[in-house]
């Protein structure tokens, strides 16, 4: 497994307690886990903290997967 892909799980499995093994790229922050917009502006604060970027405008609009996560910290 990709070394963001795995980050990234783990900090969503832990900020929504969800079960680590349940998540993939494909998997809906909102949809599949139930994540309201605060959860999601909290899940963006901690790939900015964890990955040392900032995710712009633009990309934050578009984000609805795990996939779409990982591209916008690339």
């Amino acid at each position: 497994m990709d070394e963001r892909f795995l980050k990234v799980t783990a900090i969503i499995s832990e900020q929504l307690d969800v079960d680590i093994e349940k998540i993939t790229l494909e998997t809906s922050l909102i949809d599949d886990l139930e994540a309201d917009s605060l959860d999601v502006v909290e899940l963006i604060m901690a790939f900015e903290d964890e990955f040392g970027t900032k995710i712009d405008e633009t990309a934050l609009e578009n984000i609805q997967t795990v996939d779409d996560i990982i591209n916008a910290i690339s």
